[in-house]
């Protein structure tokens, strides 16, 4: 099951897009969707040094509001993100910044993930001749369609035309 997405002009997946093939309001879908795993979980927590019980103790995170281990949202946004470069910034000369992410729903072991962008902003870069700053708004859910994830993301990426913002 994929999630839905909003309306708007539908894409085919392809390898990233220069410049001029983003347009304000073009939406894509990630597939495929991904299933987290309890190694995930555990790995992605140790690795990155949270100590926070709920995310790899189980007999803790039973005493706690959801009854079982979270899945550490970092992790989330990490999936999500990497679900979305083939669409989106698979060109990219880098990533410029994350903002406004939202956690609105739980996400547990075993659950699936989905996600979706759509395109919320283009300019070419006043510093960087032959380059633009493309904006998403990506949405991850999971396999019931609710969403656990919300952010927005802007990065680098070269123009077809070298000399587009000379």
């Amino acid at each position: 099951m994929s999630a839905p997405v909003p309306e708007g002009k539908d894409h085919p997946p392809q390898r990233g897009r220069l410049y001029e093939d983003f347009s304000v309001g073009d939406r894509y879908a990630h597939w495929p969707g991904r299933t987290v795993i309890e190694a995930d979980n555990s790995w992605f927590t140790l690795l990155t040094m949270n100590t926070h019980p709920v995310h790899f103790d189980a007999a803790f995170a039973a005493g706690e509001e959801f009854g079982k281990p979270l899945v550490n949202s970092l992790l989330t946004l990490a999936i999500v993100t990497g679900m979305s470069v083939r669409e989106t910034s698979q060109q990219a000369i880098a990533n410029l910044g994350w903002s406004e992410i939202r956690l609105p729903a739980p996400v547990f072991v075993g659950d699936t993930l989905y996600a979706h962008s759509v395109v919320t902003g283009k300019r070419l870069s006043r510093s960087r001749p032959g380059q633009g700053i493309v904006s998403v708004r990506t949405t991850g859910t999971n396999e019931r369609g609710v969403a656990v994830i919300e952010f927005g993301r802007s990065f680098l990426v070269r123009c077809r035309e070298p000399g587009a913002n000379r």
